[in-house]
């Protein structure tokens, strides 16, 4: 949100003062009425007694001026005299008790501070102090400004290089040769898909997101026309990662094209949400969210940062809404049931069934990410199938994946070992 100007500041200012002035003005009057009207000890009809008798002596002035007739004079005041009869009546009586008990109209009087006091709260809680007035129209024009005005990609790379705080973690050094192979083999064979998939897969491993969103584009060039929703949406997440988050035209584009293949797809339903909140419509960004949050599953990828965000969002569009309760994702990929009953099969027909299931597995842990478990399993599963160099480099970006984290590290190392890497 931007600052306050200074002469917005003093408006404010005085518009409290003001309203603040013609309030306590205002409870000042009420609570004096009140307290007048609590300290009189006439009885009603004393006072009722005295406006009839003021009556009766107008009725004889104005029949001595001659303004009524005689005959309604006696009328007049007839009626005023049966009046002040039972005035009289109604004070011996001792019904006329006077105003309401000093206690009432001190309580009522407490009663009218609490309201007000109650309202100033209310909107501090609740308004915006600080703010001028902001129209619906106002706020779609900022709103249409804000999402024309954003960085091209190389301004926000540019950007995000320039504020970065701290550096990226030193890789694995057995990653880092493993790195500088891959890349003199895409080099040397750019149409090659499976390398170039890689490339963008280890890059942004190594926190090089420009990098792999370049190798992810190629990889979308290759595969056109079979490109998918998929390929377009991890370009696009790849773009907003290097721009430090800020959804730029460039990736705005990607998640278009994997919305126009897969209108459903998630990772481009989150980042499109994530675009409306970055350009004034927190409205639109929560249904799209929320949508989206109610429909996934506990482990889709998208769902710790949407569950992370969603309240706020909420909050800023002006919605109360309350975050459903957590559920456990349930473990996908080959486990070691599914390679027991792969014994019972033929030769062919394992390792059919095997590279189906580490393929699954592989493209979420690239696309999705997933527990160190889960990447043992795939380094495993890939040891069997004889593809020492595919488990190598996956276990070397599980190394770099998982650093500093001591009990993920040796979980990961042990699935090498038996997998034989580490002979």
């Amino acid at each position: 949100m931007g600052a306050v100007s200074t002469g917005a500041l003093m408006e404010m200012t005085l518009f409290w003062i003001l309203a603040g002035a013609i309030a306590a003005g205002v409870a000042a009057l009420l609570v004096l009425s009140l307290l007048r009207g609590g300290r009189s000890d006439e009885p009603a009809a004393a006072f009722d007694m005295r406006v009839y008798r003021d009556q009766l002596q107008e009725i004889e002035r104005d029949l001595a001026r001659g303004t009524i007739a005689p005959d309604e004079a006696d009328r007049l005041k007839t009626e005023v005299s049966r009046r002040l009869l039972d005035a009289d009546r109604a004070l011996k009586a001792g019904n006329g008790a006077g105003a309401s008990p000093r206690a009432l109209t001190l309580a009522a009087a407490g009663g009218m501070v609490l309201v007000l006091g109650g309202a100033v709260a209310a909107y501090l809680d609740l308004g915006a102090p600080g703010y001028g007035d902001r129209p619906m129209a106002a706020r779609l024009a900022e709103a249409e400004t804000a999402y024309r005005n954003r960085p091209s990609q190389a301004e926000a790379e540019a950007e995000a290089a320039r504020t970065a705080r701290s550096p990226t973690p030193a890789a694995d050094p057995e990653f880092l040769i493993l790195m500088d192979k891959l890349r003199s083999a895409v080099a040397a064979n750019p149409e090659d898909i499976r390398g170039q998939e890689l490339l963008a897969r280890n890059e942004a491993a190594l926190g090089n997101f420009a990098a792999a969103a370049a190798a992810q584009s190629q990889v979308i060039a290759l595969k056109t026309p079979a490109d998918t929703a998929e390929d377009h949406a991890a370009l696009a997440e790849l773009k907003i990662i290097a721009a430090a988050g800020i959804v730029t035209p460039e990736s705005e584009s990607a998640l278009t094209e994997a919305l126009r293949r897969d209108p459903q797809n998630g990772t481009a339903r989150y980042y499109s949400g994530l675009l409306l909140a970055q350009t004034g419509r927190p409205d639109m960004a929560f249904k799209l969210w929320r949508g989206l949050l109610e429909g996934s599953q506990p482990g889709d990828p998208w769902m710790p940062p949407l569950r992370a965000q969603i309240e706020e969002l909420a909050w800023l569009a002006g919605v109360k809404y309350d975050l459903p309760p957590e559920t456990a994702a349930t473990p996908t990929g080959p486990t070691t049931a599914d390679m027991q009953a792969a014994a019972d099969m033929s030769p062919e027909e394992r390792k059919a069934m095997i590279e189906s299931m580490v393929e699954g597995l592989n493209t979420r842990l690239a696309t999705e990410g997933g527990t160190a478990a889960e990447w043992a399993r795939l380094i495993g599963a890939l040891g069997i199938l004889g593809q020492t160099d595919r488990a190598r480099a996956i276990h070397a970006e599980a190394l770099t994946r998982f650093q500093g984290r001591e009990a993920d590290l040796a979980e990961i190392r042990a699935a090498a070992e038996r997998a034989g890497l580490t002979q």
